[in-house]
């Protein structure tokens, strides 16, 4: 799966599975646009990046906002003249159960999963179009197919992403841009290691490999979601879980 000299984006790049995406790109050969909020965790990720022999570039964005994610991609098109793989990433949780949940955390959430991976999307289309090539790929969230309890927010964006893909999948078919979504079931991230240990065991009893995942796991799916091997396949949800909920 050699990615030598694509020019990838990754959002929410700072840490955890964003930070293991950015970095097994890196070792496939891809130049790294690492953006994130925390633009400190940008800059640790890309001097990891140069560290596998890879070209990094760290941007502050907020996804959830046309200007910055319209600066986004015009610094990545500056830095490396152009894009071929986009990874919306970028994500918040603000859980509450629905009777309790607020209005403002209902929006926030909506607006960096659905409005970010919606504007970061529209801006890669804008690009990939004329070029008549790029992958792109959405993280969304189990969640999205079975819901979660306290998430009411998180699990309606998350299923959101998954219908945002297969539309946007069939608009740039035939621009020959692969849009395609990934589905991570219990993932080791620093949300996950706050769980008590009691709810833990229980999570782990519903996956039938016995384990929890690590980021390494869904990285290893986006890179071969951006590589030439997934050419021929478009508008897909890759479910990551261990078999939880198949």
């Amino acid at each position: 799966m050699d990615l030598k000299n694509k020019v990838a984006i990754v959002t929410g790049a700072g840490k955890g599975i964003g930070r293991e995406i950015s970095l097994l790109l890196a070792q496939h050969g891809a130049q790294i646009v690492v953006g994130d909020l925390n633009v400190e965790a940008c800059e640790s990720v890309v001097n990891e990046i140069e560290k596998v022999g890879s070209r990094g570039l760290a941007v502050k964005v907020d996804v959830a906002k046309k200007e910055s994610v319209d600066e986004l991609f015009s610094k990545t098109i500056s830095h490396f003249g152009d894009i071929d793989v986009l990874v919306n990433n970028a994500g918040i949780t603000r859980d509450a159960m629905l009777h309790k949940m607020t209005e403002e955390q209902f929006d926030q959430v909506i607006q960096v999963h659905m409005k970010g991976t919606f504007l970061c999307m529209q801006a890669a289309a804008l690009h990939m179009r004329k070029q008549e090539k790029g992958k792109i790929v959405n993280i969304s969230s189990i969640a999205g197919k079975v819901g979660n309890m306290g998430q009411v927010n998180y699990a309606g964006a998350k299923a959101g992403i998954v219908g945002m893909t297969k539309a946007a999948a069939k608009e740039l078919a035939k621009f020959q841009v692969n849009v395609n979504a990934i589905q991570p079931g219990f993932i080791e991230t620093d949300m996950t290691k706050a769980i008590p240990d009691k709810l833990k065991e229980l999570k782990i009893a519903e996956i039938p490999m016995q384990k929890v995942g690590q980021p390494l796991d869904i990285a290893k799916a986006v890179v071969f979601l951006s590589s030439h091997y997934a050419d021929y396949i478009t508008g897909n949800v890759i479910e990551v879980t261990g078999g939880r909920y198949m």
